[in-house]
């Protein structure tokens, strides 16, 4: 075995080196290294820095609050997981439903209005469904005496009371001049509101409650989710027909939480109560399931991001959060914590930067976890600050 001093000669021997001088050294640097020639120097860089088509440009990750920016207090918000008691309309105006008065709050002013109230009197009358028109005047309101009012918000006017379901309406989604209702009679109508007969068709394709029932952005598909774990797809053009397009029965449990996607017209999310708890998402035309992504938790509302791939749900029993995920791959990016109790309701600005939820806990909070701006210059409120609810409570 070599020693360390026999190891340095028999280098130096082979490399045919001095020992111990200057030039021993494989690499001597003795000066600056020479100039390049005259205009070889910008040259070389203007290759190497201008030519960016290969370089990737670093994504910049955005930040998503873990604190709602404003907390409102609620109270009388009926805790009932088959009701949709709170919607964002055009005009950036919340509507929610809080026991038998209806409330406006303007996010833009902060102002809040009673548009509406069932008779005080009758306690079994109260508010179980609230759905803006794509115009943001006007709001259906729906009740547990059976009946659906059109109100104009602007002037806090009733124009017009639908009548035809035989109990409780949970359920309204609008499409232009068309209403969709959806009750406990197990029923969903669809009105004409511009004509006197305003029920064009009924459809009588559950077997228990109606509790979800949106139509798609381009209002050529109807989803309805209920009580009886089914979800339906019906079309637009034939649904006179009052047949379903789809009857689709993966879920274990009732069908409330219901989402269009956004940026892909046949895609629709639905999320399934306590006995079920996953998430899965359809080809619409097809009648497809494309996942399932079971998420520990009843599942009670959706929303979709309208700038990125993402989608929010909101859920009950036991955790009572909401949680971000990234789609399709459905990692989740965050939880959204606060709540007390079951979060049953979601609606989104018109910006779609921020979801409000609603929880059994009365409370209202407003989440900015959709805003995709790099750099956030707004401070998040304190979730815990009482002043913001004494400033901002319904009573």
């Amino acid at each position: 075995m070599f020693t360390q001093e026999a190891y340095k000669k028999s280098l130096a021997d082979n490399f045919h080196v001095e020992r111990g001088s200057d030039s021993a050294k494989i690499l001597a640097f003795k000066s600056k290294a020479p100039a390049p020639p005259s205009g070889m120097e910008n040259s070389a860089r203007g290759v190497y820095t201008n030519n960016s088509a290969g370089v990737r440009a670093k994504k910049t990750c955005r930040q998503i609050p873990s604190a709602p920016e404003r907390i409102l207090d609620a109270p009388e918000l009926i805790d009932d997981y088959y009701l949709n008691l709170i919607d964002w309309g055009s005009s950036n105006q919340v509507a929610v439903a809080l026991g038998c008065t209806v409330y406006m709050w303007n996010a833009d002013t902060g102002a809040i209005n009673q548009l509406c109230q069932t008779n005080p009197a009758d306690e079994e009358d109260y508010i179980t469904s609230v759905n803006w028109g794509a115009d943001g005047k006007h709001i259906a309101v729906g009740t547990n005496s059976a009946e659906v009012q059109i109100w104009d918000a602007s002037q806090c006017k009733k124009v017009r009371t639908l009548r035809g379901h035989a109990a409780r309406v949970g359920a309204i989604s609008w499409n232009g001049s068309q209403l969709a209702t959806g009750g406990r009679d197990n029923t969903i109508m669809i009105h004409d509101v511009r004509i006197r007969e305003h029920c064009t068709s009924t459809l009588r394709v559950h077997q228990q409650e109606v509790c979800g029932l949106k139509w798609s952005p381009s209002g050529n598909q109807l989803a309805s989710g209920g009580n009886d774990n089914l979800l339906h797809i019906f079309d637009a053009t034939s649904i006179g027909n009052r047949q379903a397009l789809h009857r689709l029965d993966a879920h274990q449990a009732a069908v409330k939480a219901l989402a269009w996607c956004p940026f892909q017209s046949n895609l629709l999310a639905s999320g399934g109560g306590t006995a079920d708890r996953c998430i899965k998402f359809w080809n619409t035309n097809t009648g497809a399931m494309l996942n399932s992504v079971d998420t520990h938790s009843q599942v009670c509302s959706l929303q979709w991001n309208t700038h990125e791939r993402e989608l929010l749900s909101s859920h009950g029993y036991s955790q009572n959060q909401l949680c971000l995920w990234k789609y399709p791959t459905m990692t989740k990016m965050a939880e959204l914590t606060g709540h007390q109790a079951r979060v049953l309701h979601m609606a989104q600005s018109p910006d779609g930067t921020t979801v409000v939820s609603a929880a059994a806990d009365e409370t209202l909070r407003f989440w900015k976890c959709f805003d995709n701006s790099v750099e956030k210059t707004k401070k998040v409120r304190d979730a815990n600050d009482s002043s913001v609810l004494r400033r901002f409570n319904f009573r």
